[in-house]
């Protein structure tokens, strides 16, 4: 008989060379990417100047490279800042100017560019907003809340939905974090049910942590 219809051993027999490929896979353990120490569900990020890229981070390395000239500076923590501004002046006129083609936007400062980045979810990750800064910073003075961004660590999102226009100042990794739930839910032309529904849960979760701006001291 060829090996093709041979029988197949009973589970648990198989040799152990190719138990690796038939057992189920364990979840992947995360950890540290600059000490490699395991990490807990909730820990830090920082983001690499240098690389523009967002860095897992153990209480310890965190806190060693947040401290003045550590790396030269390279590191930045992202803070755990929430804030909202009610009375901001963004209305669905001032959104059309900013020419973004989904409801959703971020922007944050980035300090080797010197200047706002605008960008927002679609299907293909986070993508960037090629409108003028120029025409970004007429609208978003609208609000305090650009105002008061911490460089590349800081972002402030906009949601356009039912009429309105919401306002937050937000850690730079929850953008991201809902640039790639986006994509993983994004269905047809306007994201799908399943895609809204979590962008509502998403933005609820913002609300419930965000003060206002007005009486927080900032």
């Amino acid at each position: 008989m060829s090996p093709l219809g041979a029988a197949r051993p009973a589970p648990g027999t198989e040799p152990r060379g190719l138990r690796r490929f038939t057992a189920p896979r364990r979840p992947r353990e995360e950890r540290c990417e600059l000490c490699a120490a395991p990490l807990a569900g909730e820990h830090r990020h920082l983001v690499d100047t240098e690389k523009r890229a967002l860095v897992c981070a153990c209480a310890p390395c965190a806190q060693v490279l947040d401290g003045p000239g550590a790396a030269r500076g390279r590191f930045r923590t992202v803070p755990g800042r929430y804030l909202s501004d009610p009375g901001h002046g963004i209305d669905e006129q001032a959104w059309e100017q900013l020419r973004i083609p989904v409801g959703v936007a971020f922007f944050f400062r980035n300090s080797a560019l010197d200047r706002l980045v605008a960008l927002y979810p679609s299907p293909a990750g986070a993508t960037e907003s090629e409108l003028d800064p120029a025409a970004w910073q007429a609208v978003l003075a609208g609000s305090p809340l650009a105002g008061l961004l911490e460089p590349d660590v800081e972002a402030l999102l906009l949601r356009r939905h039912e009429g309105a226009v919401e306002c937050f100042l937000v850690p730079v990794d929850i953008c991201y974090e809902l640039v790639g739930r986006m994509r993983l839910r994004w269905q047809g032309f306007d994201g799908g049910a399943e895609a809204r529904a979590d962008l509502d849960a998403f933005f609820a979760h913002v609300r419930d942590r965000a003060r206002d701006v007005r009486g927080s001291g900032s």
